[in-house]
């Protein structure tokens, strides 16, 4: 199926549940993402910032960039210009350079909390500990150039639904939670970004409203690139 084909079923899919769809395009031609962006997809996720860097000057203003993948300090300054939203802040350390970069661009820079939620060591992300420390300590007060939207997780690799499903609700539990009890002025609970190609259904079911999709999108990926 073409690309267009495949954002029609998909689209069709999130309708229900007002998802925002954001097209993982990391590994794929810049050619593929205007294709996409053709046919009225807006927001592009990448996993690495030079690849990002690469295809921006390839492609229309007009693109949303969402940065997707483990982000290092010492690559804010490249996207913090133009990056419409950060889902991958895991740190105190990360943030404090993304408000950094904030200032010297003159915006706020809108992110999310990458939670970790899966039972595997590779997956990046703080723990609902870390969280709720963070909040209750009031120390992500300082950042006035920065603006939390709310959080992404990555799900267990694994054939046991189930699971998955339990990991998704745990994080939405505490999306709500937060969304409750720490209203700040640089906080506004709009996104929570869970589900990939593999089990964004699940997402959606247990209360996500931004789905990352690359291969069910454009097809296989090639690591060689």
């Amino acid at each position: 199926m073409s690309i267009a084909d495949n954002l029609t079923r998909i689209r069709k899919e999130l309708s229900p549940y007002n998802s925002t769809l954001i097209a993982v395009s990391k590994t794929h031609p810049a050619e593929a993402v205007k294709e996409a962006f053709e046919f009225g997809q807006v927001d592009f996720g990448e996993n690495k910032v030079q690849e990002l860097q690469d295809k921006k000057v390839l492609l229309p203003e007009a693109l949303h960039w969402h940065l997707i993948g483990h982000l290092q300090t010492n690559k804010v300054k490249y996207i913090s210009p133009y990056v419409h939203l950060i889902h991958s802040i895991d740190s105190l350390k990360l943030l404090e350079e993304v408000n950094k970069q904030g200032v010297k661009n003159n915006r706020v820079i809108p992110c999310l909390l990458q939670v970790h939620i899966a039972q595997e060591e590779t997956k990046f992300g703080a723990d609902e500990h870390d969280i709720r420390t963070w909040f209750s300590t009031n120390a992500l007060d300082q950042f006035e150039h920065i603006k939390i939207k709310g959080f992404m997780g990555m799900a267990s690799l694994t054939d046991d639904q189930q699971k998955i499903k339990q990991e998704f609700f745990q994080l939405k539990k505490l999306f709500d939670e937060c969304a409750k009890h720490y209203i700040k002025p640089n906080t506004d609970w709009t996104d929570l970004s869970m589900g990939m190609s593999s089990d964004y259904k699940l997402a959606l079911d247990e209360g996500s409203n931004m789905v990352r999709i690359g291969s069910a999108i454009f097809g296989n990926r090639d690591y060689t690139i």
